[in-house]
């Protein structure tokens, strides 16, 4: 017998002792065995130790919760996908054992069992899921570094215009947050939306392009501490009308899932359910559903947030002006999914949360997409991915008006986005900016300045940034993140990026 098991626990299900007793026999000498005597128990052991458990053995028939009962949980929950479950039973009326196929069952024993049999089949089981979660795991991996760029690159694109207007560092990440709740218990509550499950990262990662328009808006207007004179709100209101301009005009296909949830939220996330709002005076549900959901936690999030103009309101404040109607009518049913979240919704955006970290949820999801789709190898789909996402990177970089900067630390290289090159004497790139004598001999790159600095300033534990420096009669503030990797046997940075803004003049001024 191949010698697994030595970090496999599996729960026996039976409400016969007995039963327990000779499968346990059977199976600790491989394995961790854990039981329960009805499907009750195994419900509650399953809640706490989800993670722990390789494999369910289940009987059928069982007081208080039934089998079938169980693998409805375990579906519900979510648990299906990860714990393989090996039903034992002696009812082989086939409605059961149908109906237990239908709920996840991955194989069925009838009693009375041969050992040996039940051995092979549990070990049998155990193998073939491990080796699918290693292969999820590298697909996932080689998936999510593809797609780092573009997660990267969005929330760097977002976080330039939250610094133009004056937001909080936290707002789309909050803005994320809020709509994959409102995006989740909508989906329990109806599917006339339409919305693939699959789809809703995609949306919260559109989601933070919903104020990209505002690049086009002049910063003394954005920033502008006092109330906006009727002209100035009408200039700030054609922010809608220019984020979708900037992004009809992404070199992609406009039915890329990304590309067109960002258009539909950044040209109607101001629109309102009773058709008040603008720029087309949309009204129900003639408004995308992405664009009402971004809506709703564009505006909680603002209500509950400093600003130049305001101070924050407390969540009770915002929730109560809200239902009153204070900040324009929104979908009934969006309304009930927001008092469903309100209770943890505090809680959960206080808790801090890295900027780019894909979820294992989302992980999972790209990588059933390779495994269902069998039109596509993983292969060809991975360079598809890695292609677009070089495309997206290439769009943003070249076009935006702002200094965002990368350093690749194995390269040593330090590129900043092309209409930042004036900050570069000759051309977009700095190369080895840390050898020694370079600052000495160059004082050409506001970045260049401070990265030594930037590096002893974090570590794999402190990944953020923050800095000022002085450059050419002007102060910029610099801020970004370091990332790491962290399977070396010591943590080691392989890159850094984020932006530099002009925040004082002092002297020399650029256009």
């Amino acid at each position: 017998m191949n010698n697994i098991g030595d970090n496999y626990k599996i729960l026996i299900v039976d409400d016969s002792e007995l039963n327990r007793s000779i499968l346990s026999d059977i199976l600790a000498d491989r394995f961790e065995i854990a039981e329960a005597c009805d499907g009750l128990e195994a419900v509650n052991y399953l809640e706490q130790h989800a993670t722990e458990v390789s494999l369910v053995i289940l009987d059928l028939i069982m007081p208080v919760m039934d089998g079938l009962s169980v693998l409805e949980v375990m579906n519900k929950n979510n648990m299906i996908q990860n714990i393989p479950v090996i039903v034992i039973s002696a009812d082989q009326r086939a409605e059961s054992v149908e109906r237990a196929y239908k709920l996840g069952a991955t194989d069925f024993i009838f009693r009375p069992f041969d050992s040996y049999m039940v051995y092979r089949r549990v070990q049998n089981t155990i193998m073939l899921y491990s080796k699918q979660k290693r292969l999820e795991e590298l697909v996932t991996h080689q998936i999510y570094e593809r797609s780092k760029n573009s997660r990267m690159l969005v929330s760097v694109l977002s976080h330039i215009v939250e610094f133009r207007n004056g937001e909080s560092s936290s707002h789309c990440l909050n803005i994320n947050t809020i709509t994959e709740k409102l995006l989740n218990a909508l989906l329990s509550r109806t599917n006339n939306y339409n919305i693939p499950r699959a789809d809703v990262p995609i949306i919260c990662t559109a989601s933070s392009l919903h104020d990209i328009g505002k690049i086009a808006i002049p910063e003394a207007i954005l920033n502008k501490p006092g109330k906006l004179t009727p002209e100035e709100f009408e200039i700030i209101k054609t922010h809608s009308l220019e984020g979708a301009k900037i992004l009809n005009a992404v070199p992609f296909s406009k039915d890329e899932p990304l590309i067109r949830y960002a258009y539909e939220i950044a040209r109607w996330h101001h629109e309102r359910f009773d058709g008040r709002g603008y720029p087309d005076g949309l009204a129900g549900d003639r408004i995308p559903i992405a664009a009402q959901v971004v809506s709703i936690a564009d505006v909680y999030d603002a209500l509950t947030s400093e600003r130049c103009y305001k101070a924050a309101y407390s969540h009770e404040q915002a929730l109560n002006m809200i239902r009153n109607g204070e900040c324009g009518h929104f979908n009934p049913l969006l309304m009930d999914c927001l008092e469903e979240i309100a209770p943890s919704l505090k809680e959960e955006l206080g808790k801090e949360a890295a900027l780019f970290e894909q979820s294992a949820r989302d992980l999972n999801t790209i990588a059933n997409e390779v495994f269902s789709n069998p039109d596509l190898s993983s292969s060809n789909r991975s360079l598809h991915l890695l292609e677009t996402e070089r495309e997206k990177f290439k769009f943003f970089w070249e076009n935006t008006n702002e200094v965002f900067f990368e350093y690749n630390a194995e390269t040593s290289v330090l590129s900043f986005s092309k209409r930042a090159a004036y900050l570069v004497d000759g051309g977009s790139m700095v190369v080895d900016p840390l050898k020694p004598g370079f600052l000495d001999d160059r004082f050409n790159s506001i970045v260049a300045l401070t990265l030594d600095k930037i590096l002893t300033l974090t570590s794999y534990e402190y990944t953020d940034f923050k800095d000022e420096v002085e450059w050419s009669g002007a102060i910029y503030r610099i801020e970004g993140r370091t990332v790491w990797d962290y399977e070396a046997e010591e943590p080691v940075m392989t890159s850094l990026y984020g932006y530099a803004r002009r925040t004082e003049k002092t002297g020399a001024t650029f256009q």
